[in-house]
């Protein structure tokens, strides 16, 4: 195929497409923790994020016969995620208040006890760091579910404007206009809470 995108990750689903399935793990094995992680901090519940977890990875496994890569791959499963989110959340049509007691999310675990041997800190100090860290991630709840999802892809996963653009259908201009009033959306909801502090 002339002008394909060079991306090991569309030969292993070209592969699979052909009934390779050591391909399809090797998929799995790298984009299912990144999908499950992008659902839990959208979705903020872990069972849940698991279940869009399975529904992404199915709709993969399913379109391998009619896939056509347009894009990166991962572009194109972070966009499957986005979109799996987004209707979950519209189905659900029910906002719950997030609680201050909602478990670390999946990578949080690794990261404390990484800082636990790097230096020491005082448990009040760290305390603190884990409350900010709890209220940033309460106040991202409450954004409009199109702010919310890019606020996760480009601060959580590390995405350009113009990756996040692709994977939402919409403009780089119109990302910079979401992650803008996400950041003053934000800006409102942390206000109070900050002052306490």
């Amino acid at each position: 195929m002339k002008n394909r995108i060079s991306d090991p990750d569309i030969e292993l689903m070209l592969e699979f497409a052909q009934g390779s399935i050591p391909a399809f793990e090797q998929i799995l094995k790298k984009y299912k923790k990144i999908v499950i992680n992008v659902a839990y901090r959208f979705i903020q519940n872990r069972d849940e994020a698991e279940d869009i977890a399975q529904e992404v990875l199915l709709k993969v496994y399913n379109s391998a016969k009619k896939y056509k890569p347009k894009a990166k791959f991962s572009t194109w499963i972070y966009k499957i995620t986005a979109n799996t989110c987004l209707n979950k959340l519209r189905s659900k049509n029910n906002f719950q208040i997030i609680s201050l007691e909602k478990p670390a999310s999946l990578d949080d675990t690794k990261t404390r006890s990484e800082n636990h041997y790097s230096r020491y800190t005082h448990p009040s100090i760290e305390l603190e760091k884990e409350e900010l860290k709890q209220i940033v991630k309460n106040a991202i709840q409450t954004l409009p579910a199109n702010q919310r999802m890019a606020v996760i892809l480009q601060k959580y996963e590390g995405l350009s404007y113009k990756e996040i653009s692709e994977i939402m259908g919409c403009s780089t201009q119109a990302v910079d206009s979401l992650l803008q009033r996400a950041k003053q959306n934000l800006k409102k909801a942390l206000t109070p809470s900050l002052n306490k502090t």
